[in-house]
C-alpha cells in the first residue's frame, strides 16, 4: 500500500492565528502499511528528548514496537490495544508507548512527571507532523496488560500509545470512521478554557 497519498487537510478554525504546523496538526486513523524509517523514528524520538522538564529531570520514557523490525515483540504490544484501535491499527507500523517515571532521583514522588512526559509527547507527534507522518495517540489499550509484558516498574505510570505511520486512502475504514476522518475539527471557546485573572473570568 502506497504512502503517497497525502492526508486529508483539516487546518485548526482558529480565533487568532497560530503556527501552520500546530493548525494543521490532527490525529488521522488511516494508516497503511508502509515502513517508518529507522531515520524517522530516531527524528521524533529526539524531539521528544528535547522537550522541556520540571528541574531539567526528564521523567518521560519511550519504548517503540517496528512491526518491520521484530513483527512478534510489535504483536505483543499492539495485542494489548483494546479491539475497537487494533480495528484501525491493523496496517501501522510503528507503536510508541510513552512512560513517566514517577519518582526524583532523591526518591520523592515527581508531581510533575505525567505533564512533562505529555510535553514530550507533543513534542515528538509535532515533529512527525513535520516530516509528514501521521500520529495518533491513544489510552485505549490495557495498561495492567502492558506493564507484565513488558515488565515495567511499579515506579514507571504507562501513559498512552502513539501509533506512527504513513497516511493512506480513508477508503479502507468502515464507514463509520471514514465520517470521522473527514469531520470538522472542534474546541472549546477559548473562555471556557482560558480564565483572566479571576476563576471563570473567560479570557477576551
Amino acid at each position: 500500500m502506497s504512502g503517497k497519498i497525502a492526508p486529508i487537510e483539516k487546518i485548526a478554525p482558529t480565533e487568532v492565528a497560530i503556527h501552520d504546523l500546530l493548525s494543521s496538526r490532527w490525529s488521522p486513523r488511516a494508516v497503511s502499511n508502509e515502513a517508518v524509517s529507522r531515520e524517522q523514528l530516531h527524528s521524533v524520538l529526539e524531539a521528544a528528548r528535547w522537550a522541556p522538564s520540571s528541574f531539567n529531570m526528564q521523567p518521560w520514557r519511550f519504548m517503540t514496537f517496528d512491526r518491520n523490525r521484530d513483527a512478534a515483540v510489535f504483536q505483543k504490544a499492539f495485542a494489548t490495544l483494546v479491539p475497537f484501535n487494533q480495528g484501525w491499527n491493523a496496517n501501522v507500523p510503528v507503536l510508541i508507548c510513552a512512560l513517566a517515571k514517577t519518582v526524583t532521583p532523591k526518591g520523592d514522588v515527581n508531581r510533575t512527571a505525567a505533564y512533562d512526559t505529555g510535553a514530550a509527547a507533543m513534542s515528538l507527534v509535532l515533529q512527525a507532523h513535520a516530516l509528514g507522518l501521521v500520529s495518533h495517540q491513544m489510552t485505549g489499550f490495557d495498561i495492567n496488560a502492558f506493564r507484565e509484558a513488558f515488565s515495567v516498574p511499579d515506579d514507571v505510570e504507562v501513559i498512552a500509545m502513539i501509533s506512527l505511520g504513513h497516511y493512506c486512502d480513508p477508503g479502507t475504514l468502515d464507514a463509520a470512521l471514514q465520517e470521522r476522518e473527514s469531520a470538522p475539527r472542534t474546541r472549546a471557546a477559548l473562555g471556557d478554557i482560558a480564565f483572566d485573572g479571576a476563576w471563570g473570568k473567560a479570557f477576551k
